[in-house]
């Protein structure tokens, strides 16, 4: 036997349907925002490798340290990029070596941002993933 009227309240659907055009709406800082902390986190582990010069008379550089800096976020196409550099002219040098002065002998880099942007390209997804699901555990359970 079948029921000639049913009664349904599709103002849960309607609910859901608002919260997942916020959800749209707040996409793009999302990603802002994730790209800003992944280029923090690179940034942080690129200082810290890079190294600092000693000279005589008990002087010490850090200029090459503190040329790291992170660029703004931009939005191409569907990708969200920022940059990390560094603008230091001889930056590329120290990160993958170069010859002696006198040109018989090689000093070797020392690959501060390449091992680093593997670090953090190995960690990214799970850190993507906490931020995710932080954003949806906020959309869907707060009203």
């Amino acid at each position: 036997m079948a029921r000639r009227g049913a009664r349904v309240n599709f103002r849960e659907l309607k609910r859901m349907q608002k919260k997942m055009e916020k959800l749209g709406k707040e996409y793009d800082k999302f990603c802002e925002a994730a790209a800003k902390e992944l280029a923090a986190r690179l940034l942080r582990k690129v200082i810290k490798r890079t190294p600092v010069g000693v000279y005589e008379d008990d002087k010490t550089g850090g200029t090459l340290r503190r040329g790291w800096t992170v660029g703004e976020v931009k939005k191409n196409g569907s990708h969200f990029e920022i940059e990390v550099i560094n603008p230091t002219e001889y930056a590329q040098y120290v990160e993958f070596g170069h010859r002696t002065r006198n040109h018989q002998g090689w000093v070797n880099g020392r690959f501060m941002m390449t091992i680093s942007a593997d670090e953090v390209e190995r960690a990214a997804p799970a850190i993507l993933e906490k931020k995710l699901m932080k954003m949806l555990r906020e959309a869907f359970n707060g009203d």
